[in-house]
């Protein structure tokens, strides 16, 4: 890439010089041509003034002026003859017009000729000028070399500049390349540095956008795998617990089980299609939800359970409740969460109660036990790496993800609370006043 930016400017400033060094080139030839040509005129009027008086009276002149360099300077009488100087023998048909009184400028066979006539009464004779334009161009030599030295250092200059803008432009451009060869090899750690260039900046910001955005994507992705093979070990372990009771039992009632074991399935079933669900990337939130329809349709089951260990299920909830601007499967799975940790860690009766909270539906979750601890939602590493000790922080990713917010309310005895967003309709819009019709003050004073 270097190669063709620095190749791509030399040619364009070639280009650039060449379409004002030839023309001005051409143009110095003309110059100079005419240039040479009024030379010659002056050197041609000044002998013919000079040798006036001799060709006039009949005498041959003997002198001539001083004559620049390549000149040839010819003086003919009236006859056409050479007198002085050099010139064709016998005369051309230029210095014949100028003894017919009429002075010429010819360029022929490479020369420049001028001839003036000497005039007093009547033409007495004419002086030729001459000058090779091989002379011409060689006096332009130097010119034409100066030009040429002058364009080397103009491509120099430019192609140095080239290569150091070419570096400046083509560094950052492989380091993005790399950049993003290493993102596709899944490298999502890769940054790249800034080169001062506002376009490449932006491409390189974005580069680091996506690759921000992939790295939490993977790290999301990862973390929820793994929170919500939690989720599917509570079903799991009660499917298993139901159909070992039953291998225990011969003489149970085995319909009874299969129920029991067929519920629990379809609870994983549904579980599994929710975290799916859940884990696919939305556009925006879920709802309106009917958190009140939803927790009176979980009580059923967490009764049984509950019952099973002798303790009792509380559900209160309040009227005329607005729906939630929530997912039904992310609020279905805090409260999961919520009161599996309430079986399992907690004591005594669980109490459900839903409620507003200015702008949001409160849910509360509270037992009668000792409390999870000071912080429930950052379980230790080696319980997460066993698997264990993670359904809370996952309930509280998930309330986030819908707006909402997963708070202990009281450690001891504990009541967790889920906030959703609520959806609250909108005011009716009152019509406009009408406005009063015009008086009429004619009838009124009738």
């Amino acid at each position: 890439m270097r190669r063709r930016l620095v190749v791509l400017t030399l040619v364009t400033a070639a280009i650039a010089v060449g379409l004002f060094g030839i023309p001005l080139a051409v143009g110095l030839v003309q110059y100079s041509l005419e240039d040479q040509e009024s030379v010659l005129q002056r050197t041609a009027s000044l002998t013919a003034r000079s040798v006036q008086n001799e060709l006039a009276h009949g005498d041959a002149p003997t002198v001539l002026p001083d004559l620049p360099a390549d000149v040839v300077l010819g003086v003919y009488d009236g006859d056409g003859d050479l007198v002085l100087g050099d010139g064709p023998e016998p005369a051309g048909d230029e210095v014949g017009r100028a003894l017919d009184g009429r002075g010429s400028h010819v360029t022929a066979d490479g020369t420049i000729v001028v001839t003036v006539p000497v005039t007093g009464r009547h033409p007495d004779g004419a002086v030729r000028a001459a000058m090779p334009v091989s002379a011409v161009y060689a006096g332009l030599v130097p010119v034409w070399l100066a030009m040429a030295g002058l364009a080397g250092a103009v491509l120099v200059t430019v192609w140095l500049l080239a290569r150091r803008q070419a570096r400046r432009l083509a560094t950052p451009l492989e380091d993005l390349a790399g950049a993003a060869r290493r993102l596709g090899e899944g490298d999502f750690s890769v940054r790249t540095g800034r080169a001062g260039v506002a376009e490449i900046d932006e491409v390189g910001g974005a580069l680091d956008s996506t690759a921000e955005r992939l790295d939490a994507l993977l790290a999301r992705e990862r973390a929820f795998s793994q929170d919500a093979s939690h989720q599917l070990r509570t079903p799991l372990t009660g499917l298993r617990l139901r159909l070992e009771a039953a291998l225990d039992r011969p003489d149970a009632d085995l319909k009874a089980a299969l129920v029991a074991g067929i519920a629990e399935a379809d609870r994983l079933e549904r579980t599994i299609d929710e975290l799916l669900q859940l884990a696919r990337e939305r556009t925006g939130r879920g709802g309106p939800t009917d958190v009140g329809a939803l927790v009176r349709e979980l009580e059923p089951a967490r009764a049984e359970r509950l019952a099973a260990s002798g303790r009792g299920l509380v559900l209160e909830v309040a009227a005329a409740l607005p729906p939630a601007a929530a997912s039904a499967a992310a609020i279905r799975q805090v409260l999961g969460v919520l009161l599996d940790n309430a079986e399992v860690h907690g004591a005594g009766t669980v109490r459900i109660v839903v409620r507003e909270s200015g702008e949001a539906l409160a849910v509360d979750v509270a037992d009668e036990g000792a409390g999870p601890g000071p912080d429930p939602f950052a379980a230790p590493p080696e319980r997460r790496a066993a698997g264990h000790g993670i359904g809370l922080p996952l309930a509280r990713r998930l309330a986030e993800a819908e707006g909402g917010r997963l708070v202990l309310g009281r450690p001891v005895p504990p009541v967790f609370t889920l906030f959703v967003p609520a959806t609250w309709p909108e005011p009716p819009v009152e019509p406009a006043p009408a406005e009063p019709e015009p008086v009429d003050e004619l009838s009124l004073g009738r």
